[in-house]
Parts: structure tokens; sequence; C-alpha cells
């Protein structure tokens, strides 16, 4: 199958483009610049700006959406709604069948962080294309170079003693990168995923507490939180830019969002692919020597 990914630089598309290769896939990188991308496996390179209101893509079987501008600076909103927007006619107009996009988990009646809202309104502008779209939402993805595995992390190296707001409370569903690399793979291979929305996570609901304490004891650091009740996830953003390296401008969508509980509520997409789930400690020790 000639299969398109978009975002093939990024934490996931940089993983998925080589899995999706060794199974067998004739796999198109779309990408900014091609003279900086150093293809394998016989992938074979175009360029592509999806902020190009002029896109074209080349034909193929199916495509993967896995592009965020969240860290490109303020507005990112807007940029996703036109890069979605840009990828569905292109792809239409390319003739593709299928699509696949990564979305983030979060429950529609819920009051939406505005980087969970961009990931559901990207969601609606692709589902717009002449195409069957399948949909994959996800919370933390825990690997080397994830921006909100990252944050964990960093706090835990940085900050032995911690002020920790309500937020922390707040019960997610981590996933492991290899997790969800072997999701995006597989419902490629059944066509009965087209047109479905499935919720994908790790064996275990955490607090994003528990998910400090528990990377602390992986890194065999000592780790003390004091619960304070008046650190909103805005001020917490600023925080967090003081004590690690993720940007402002990715830290404050990102905090913001841990108000929302992100817990799966579906699961029929791991019987479907036989995926056996990475446990958060598991992946934690797996992100860390990658990193190492």
């Amino acid at each position: 199958m000639r299969v398109l990914v978009t975002g093939a630089t990024g934490f996931v598309g940089g993983r998925l483009v080589p899995a999706l290769a060794d199974a067998g896939h004739d796999v198109v990188a779309v990408v900014r610049d091609p003279d900086r991308y150093d293809p394998s496996n016989g992938v074979e390179v175009v360029a592509g700006d999806l902020l190009d209101d002029d896109l074209s893509l080349p034909s193929a079987d199916a495509a993967y959406y896995l592009v965020h501008s969240m860290g490109s600076g303020g507005n990112f909103e807007e940029r996703d709604r036109r890069c979605a927007r840009n990828f569905a006619a292109a792809a239409s107009d390319a003739g593709v069948e299928r699509v696949v996009y990564l979305g983030g988990l979060g429950g529609d009646r819920d009051e939406l962080s505005d980087h969970l809202r961009s990931r559901r309104e990207v969601e609606h502008l692709l589902a717009d294309g002449d195409y069957d779209l399948t949909v994959l939402r996800a919370a933390v993805i825990v690997g080397a170079g994830s921006a909100s595995f990252s944050v964990v992390r960093q706090l835990v190296e940085h900050l032995p003693v911690m002020v920790t707001p309500r937020w922390v409370r707040t019960p997610c569903q981590p996933i492991a990168i290899s997790d969800v690399v072997a999701y995006l793979t597989c419902v490629l291979a059944h066509p009965e995923t087209a047109g479905e929305t499935y919720e994908i996570g790790g064996p275990d609901v955490l607090t994003y507490e528990e998910m400090l304490r528990t990377t602390a004891r992986v890194t065999g650091t000592t780790l003390h939180l004091l619960p304070v009740p008046v650190l909103s996830p805005r001020l917490s953003s600023y925080w967090l830019a003081l004590v690690t390296d993720v940007p402002t401008s990715v830290a404050r969508p990102l905090v913001e969002g841990l108000k929302n509980p992100v817990v799966c509520e579906d699961d029929r997409l791991r019987d479907l692919c036989d995926v056996t789930p990475t446990a958060f400690e598991d992946a934690v020790r797996a992100a860390l020597a990658e990193d190492a």
C-alpha cells in the first residue's frame, strides 16, 4: 500500500515511518524541507507545507495526519485549523482513500482546554474530506522526545521538593510510544476501522501525582510533593517555563489541559490489534534508556 505520512519528522511520525516501511508499505514522507530529512528503508520524500493554501499531495492509498502547531508559538489553533483544511482538500484531490489521525483524549461533554479543543476541531475538519477517516485518541504519550513526558521527567529531575496544585490529582491513562505506533500501523491492515473513532491507552490509570512519583522511583530521585490549592494551570505554565526546557508556548496549553480527565472508555482496538499494553513504569524505563 502507498502511504503518505505528514509530520514525518515529529515525535510520533519519526517512529511510524520506519514501522510502516518494515510492514511492507511504500511510504512517502511529506516534509517542509526535504534537504533536512534523512530517509531510510527506501522511503520517498516529497516537499509539502500544510500551511500552503495551494498544497498538493501525491496520490496514495492512505495518509496519516500527525501535524500539530502547538510548538510554533501563539495562536496555534488557527494554524491547526488552516493545516487541517488544506490537507483535507489536497488529500481529497489526490484520491487518498483513507486517512488516519492521532488526536487527544477528552470527553465531548467536558469543558476542554484550548489544546484538546483544537485537537477535536482538527478531527471534525478532517472528517470533511472525500476519504474514510480513522481517528485514534490518546492521552500522554510516554517516550523520548514527548513534550508531555518531558514535563513529567524534568519536574522530577529538577524539583526534589515540589508544590503541587489540584490538577496533579486529575486521572490520566498514559500510553507508551511503542503501543501508539503499533495501533497506528495496525488500523491500516484492518479495513473495518475506516470511518471509526477509537481510544487508546496503556493498562494504568494514574493521577499526574502518581506519574511523578513513579518516574521519581525509576530514576532513583527523592521527591516530596506539597499540595497547594491556589496554583492555577495558567500560573503553573509560567512555573514550568522556569524549571524545564519545554517552551512556554508548549507548556501553557499542555498544563491547561491537565484539568481534563483523559481516560479511555473504549478498548475495542486493543482486541482487534492484539496489542499487549505497556505498563507506565516500563514505558518510563524505555524512554529513559532511549534518551541516555
